[in-house]
């Protein structure tokens, strides 16, 4: 897949904010600080379109990228950061049930866990929740370039029995690297095709 062009179109927090032009979307989650800009800008092929924070949990907004004028990656808020008031939480669970449930152009969902870390119960409710509404995922095990290829297996193992994963995808990416770039773009192909 080559990138030619990318748009932020909007960043929303209700329903009547989203795109209406009916692209695909693929909406990437996973907990602040798993590293979703350096995955959109090394899947995009950009250095810094979209923009990395050293403070967790700074997107507050579904944002809307619109990718070859074909389909939209949607950024969500990152979940889990303890230094995010109650309130605030309770807004970004909302804005993403809303999503979830309203988008019927909602392809597949990107779910990203730190390869590093065991998943947290954050991913495993939203790994739960994706599985219950039937939502199509692949889970996006990021930063492997920071975990021995001796661990691999290890790390991907342990991802597997925590979320209790039988058949859905598991890619090994990194930003760095770019490994797992071109299964990502395979996962978006099959949909657009």
């Amino acid at each position: 897949m080559k990138i030619n062009t990318i748009e932020l179109i909007v960043s929303a927090v209700r329903e009547s904010q989203y795109p209406t032009d009916n692209l695909k979307e693929f909406l990437l989650v996973g907990r602040s600080n798993v590293g979703k800009s350096s995955f959109i800008n090394s899947i995009i092929n950009r250095k810094n379109f979209a923009r990395t924070s050293a403070t967790p949990g700074k997107t507050q907004t579904l944002n809307f990228y619109k990718i070859n004028n074909e389909f939209y990656l949607v950024d969500a808020p990152g979940y889990g950061f303890a230094k995010v008031r109650a309130s605030l939480k309770q807004k970004f669970g909302l804005i993403m049930e809303n999503y979830l449930k309203s988008r019927s152009n909602l392809e597949k969902v990107f779910l990203l866990i730190d390869f590093r870390r065991k998943p947290t119960e954050d991913d495993i409710m939203m790994y739960n929740y994706l599985k219950y509404y039937n939502i199509p995922v692949t889970i996006i095990c990021t930063k492997i370039d920071k975990v021995s290829k001796n661990n691999h297996e290890k790390n991907k193992n342990i991802i597997k029995r925590e979320l209790n994963i039988n058949d859905d995808s598991i890619i090994l990416f990194s930003s760095i690297t770019k490994a797992g770039r071109e299964e990502t773009y395979n996962e978006i192909g099959k949909y657009l095709n």
